[in-house]
């Protein structure tokens, strides 16, 4: 195992734990709105401050991207690592069980290692490039699709873009009527790790962070998933805008966007 990945998951299942400790004394969490339907608690503070404190233990000079704490330059700013101590929030915040923590390091502007945990249900997905993905150390792999007739598709609802909802009802109307049906949970992080172990077909969403995505990207494409932006690139981490499948399961998906999209998105 890169020893990255095994701080990354040391990092991971320490945030995930006080996070699921924090549920027990749900009258200590207090949250502030800190953009529009956009909220932070301090348990995603506390959460990424573990975090940091566990990599800094080990690789004091790395350069950090986080959620809350913003770009902290180290003297190597070769290696970054990417992290989302809370992806979920508003779940987390609502006691639906469903939220994850997200790291990933990229080194010289290639994502290396990944690991997603699952608190709640203690699922750790990791990834290391060109080795492949794994649940809880058993190799996965996306489901081949031929189309996305029959395939159940995850996504995200633009909550922070309002302006291109239109747009966005526009394309899930018409992927609809083509597919068997959708799943909107809540972690972007664990959508593109479900993606990558079968449980859904395809996954888009709009208007994403780098944090949102950065581990979840490597394990689906290490898991056989190809994604791109939705003008069929690879600048999804730059864009935000992500599709994930198989080749011709985004192909389809891909067609509705562009048919469906207005021009702001399709950039």
């Amino acid at each position: 195992m890169h020893p990255m990945l095994n701080i990354a998951i040391r990092a991971a299942r320490k945030a995930g734990n006080h996070i699921a400790n924090s549920l027990e004394n749900a009258d200590k969490i207090e949250s502030t709105q800190k953009g529009m339907h956009d909220f932070v608690t301090n348990v995603d503070k506390e959460a990424e401050a573990i975090i940091i404190e566990t990599i800094k233990g080990s690789y004091p000079d790395h350069s950090i991207i986080a959620e809350e704490g913003g770009h902290v330059e180290g003297k190597d700013s070769d290696v970054q690592w990417i992290i989302d101590p809370l992806d979920g929030t508003t779940n987390f915040l609502k006691g639906l069980p469903h939220f994850s923590v997200s790291i990933a390091v990229r080194i010289k502007g290639k994502t290396e290692v990944a690991c997603v945990y699952d608190p709640m249900l203690n699922e750790l997905f990791t990834a290391q490039r060109g080795s492949g993905a794994q649940l809880n150390n058993a190799r996965i792999r996306i489901k081949p699709a031929k189309d996305i007739q029959g395939a159940v598709l995850a996504t995200g609802f633009p909550f922070k873009q309002k302006q291109h909802s239109e747009s966005f009802m526009k394309i899930l109307s018409a992927l609809f009527v083509e597919c068997a049906d959708f799943r909107r949970t809540g972690s972007a992080a664990l959508d593109l790790c479900y993606l990558a172990s079968g449980r859904v077909d395809g996954y888009f969403e709009l208007g994403l962070k780098p944090w949102d995505m950065a581990a979840g990207e490597l394990i689906a494409r290490e898991a056989g998933a190809i994604l791109t932006d939705f003008s069929g690139g690879t600048d999804y981490l730059k864009s935000g805008n992500i599709v994930g499948a198989s080749a011709k399961a985004v192909k389809r998906i891909l067609k509705h966007i562009r048919e469906n999209g207005n021009d702001a998105i399709l950039k």
